[in-house]
């Protein structure tokens, strides 16, 4: 029980089997956990019948109703803790992300030193395919907007393709994680940053999703603007170490 690969989904019936089989068709040991919000397709009996095909290594938790990105994945982060597991990883189910990449990130920390690798669009070997102009500019623009704001050492901030050994979930207090859509990756990378940890980018091809619907919101886009001003201006006081850590 060394790698859990964590995957929300909400209506992801046309993608949820192909990216399972994906990732164990590597043959590198990673446990699946998939995070179901009461799927109204049937996203989370899809998982259950899977289940038979691969009964010790995929698991699902399904919750009532859309909870948002971030509480699943402080719900998954907890849930590997508690199973013992030494890297998580975050990963989209539509194929945005290569499963291939999974073995990279990995190796960034396992084998390269560092607590967080990044699966990042933005440094150099990373780009993006297939995505719409305005998305485009919207990713890319936030992360440079990051940037500016907080200071932090990470191009592509938003990233949702991440490993984090064991250590950094179990030093960052999770409960005190305050956003749960667009702003929530970038506060549990300058989170994991404040307390010392190291972050490393991988470079990543990010293809837009194969099948399905783009869960980005406005509401996602306005959380990740003034999710950003607010984590900057709280970590000015030494009290947001102290809140968000377990040490």
């Amino acid at each position: 029980m060394e790698k859990l690969v964590i995957i929300p989904t909400y209506n992801e019936k046309d993608n949820i089997q192909k990216i399972i089989d994906a990732v164990f068709s590597l043959q590198q040991d990673f446990h699946v956990l998939i995070i179901d919000d009461g799927s109204p397709d049937g996203t989370g009996n899809i998982v259950k019948q899977l289940q038979q095909q691969y009964p010790a290594t995929l698991f699902l938790e399904e919750r009532s109703g859309k909870q948002g990105l971030g509480t699943a994945y402080i719900h998954g982060f907890k849930w590997a803790i508690a199973r013992g597991y030494e890297y998580i990883f975050e990963m989209d189910a539509d194929f945005s992300h290569n499963p291939k990449d999974l073995v990279r990130l990995y190796d960034a920390c396992a084998k390269n030193g560092a607590d967080v690798a990044v699966g990042s669009r933005y440094v150099k070997g990373g780009r993006t395919e297939n995505w719409p102009w305005d998305r485009a500019v919207l990713s890319y623009g936030a992360s440079i907007y990051v940037g500016i704001i907080t200071w932090m050492p990470v191009r592509d901030a938003t990233a949702g393709f991440v490993c984090y050994r064991r250590a950094v979930l179990e030093a960052i207090n999770l409960d005190a994680i305050q956003f749960v859509g667009y702003a929530f990756q970038i506060e549990m990378k300058f989170t994991a940053w404040k307390l010392g940890f190291k972050l490393q980018e991988v470079p990543i091809t990010f293809r837009d999703r194969r099948e399905g619907y783009s869960k980005m919101s406005k509401g996602i886009v306005k959380e990740g603007i003034l999710g950003v001003l607010k984590i900057q201006a709280q970590s000015l006081f030494r009290r947001y170490e102290r809140r968000h850590t377990t040490r």
